[in-house]
């Protein structure tokens, strides 16, 4: 395409914006809607697994060493739990250390601890795991340790994180291919009306031997305009609204812990996913949009 023609049509492409400016306002707003929505699903996917991942960095594994183990034997199960892949950290905690705990824990109540000869706890190591999914395997593996008295795990916990995990994936994809399809319906449509109030025009092209690759370039530059705007304005109302949504929740959050996780970190990330998403509706739409008016109607001169 020489450079005197792709001026011409990119020229045209955005007056095609300016002269349906309603129109082209109207598909912007929804579009900007549905990528909001979009955008608001990603961001709580990301903020559902920050937590999942700080739930499981609490979610330890008690390892607790049998009372005749000697002191070796004791040391070679910290290596052994060290050697499982899984296994995050391990972090060793003796009996003396643990009994004070119980002791500090019970408040008014530590008297009860008084006048005991021999302390009642044994030793333990404290297990972080990396990967939930590999929770049971893990778990399965530290009770074949030798030595190892008993294991104190929250297996029903690490599974509702990872089916929490597992449903909030399935739920964003699920709302990310509908509004994807919602969006390329509302660009589709938009180029459509364009090109009937300017059937004329386009049969006079066809009739004086342009291709169709020539009239469609303008409409998909429209297109791909309109999905470009609606990304980069989307990013900003989105970014707002998070803003509000963090001083809201800020309070709540903190008392059990927790805090959104900040949208600066992940602002690029989505704008990359709103400019993409619009470029291809945009073009892509109106694609569909040309191929099917021009195969019915581009080849008809019409004096409507």
């Amino acid at each position: 395409m020489k450079g005197t023609s792709l001026k011409y049509l990119t020229h045209e492409g955005f007056r095609n914006v300016w002269v349906n400016r309603l129109m082209s306002l109207a598909s912007v707003t929804v579009l900007m809607a549905c990528l909001i929505i979009m955008g608001a699903g990603i961001m709580i996917y990301f903020n559902i697994n920050n937590v999942v991942d700080k739930v499981q960095s609490q979610n330890v594994v008690m390892v607790y060493v049998a009372d005749d183990a000697s002191e070796d034997e004791t040391t070679q199960i910290g290596t052994s739990l060290k050697g499982i892949s899984n296994v995050e950290s391990c972090e060793f905690v003796p009996k003396e250390v643990a009994f004070q705990e119980q002791i500090q824990s019970m408040g008014g109540d530590a008297a009860l601890f008084e006048g005991f000869d021999e302390i009642p706890l044994p030793d333990a190591y404290k297990v972080t795991v990396k990967d939930l999914s590999q929770f049971e395997n893990t778990v399965s593996q530290i009770k074949q340790i030798n030595k190892v008295d008993s294991v104190r795990e929250n297996s029903d916990l690490a599974s509702k994180l990872l089916s929490l995990r597992h449903a909030v994936s399935i739920v964003s994809v699920g709302l990310v291919i509908m509004l994807f399809l919602v969006a390329l319906f509302i660009i589709s449509n938009t180029i459509r009306i364009t090109m009937f109030s300017r059937k004329l025009e386009i049969s006079i092209m066809k009739a004086v031997g342009a291709t169709n690759w020539f009239i469609r370039w303008p409409f998909m530059i429209e297109g791909m305009i309109l999905g470009t705007i609606s990304g980069i304005v989307s990013l900003g109302v989105l970014w707002g609204l998070y803003a509000v949504a963090e001083k809201v929740f800020a309070q709540t959050l903190s008392l059990i812990g927790f805090s959104l996780v900040p949208f600066s970190e992940y602002w690029w990330q989505i704008l990359l996913v709103f400019v993409a998403i619009g470029l291809f509706t945009g073009g892509f739409g109106s694609l569909v949009s040309m191929a099917k008016y021009l195969k019915e109607q581009g080849s008809v001169v019409s004096d409507d």
